[in-house]
């Protein structure tokens, strides 16, 4: 299971998701997805943040965010509903 915590000053997001039957080790959907948009997230924030990231583990925090910064993780939200509702495995708080 993974899990997102959503904050007005950051996000972190822990754990893994069992692989799809049949997918081999590496190669699990869920956990990319999941990755990819993390990932994009810290790179086009255009915004001072600080960032940790590690297998399994990874915590974006920031001082403040304006408008546009607000609507990338708004963003970024959506994009992790609509993993969580086509293959489960993520709880977003």
């Amino acid at each position: 299971m993974i899990r997102i915590n959503v904050k007005d000053t950051g996000i972190t997001v822990s754990g893994h998701a069992q692989r799809l039957p049949g997918a081999s080790p590496g190669h699990n959907i869920i956990c990319a997805g999941v990755s990819a948009l993390t990932l994009t997230l810290i790179e086009v924030a255009g915004i001072e943040i600080q960032e940790s990231v590690r297998p399994g583990s990874t915590i974006i925090s920031w001082p403040d965010l304006n408008e546009i910064g607000r609507a990338l993780v708004r963003t970024y939200v959506l994009g992790l509903e609509g993993i969580r509702d086509s293959y489960g495995e993520i709880t977003i708080i």
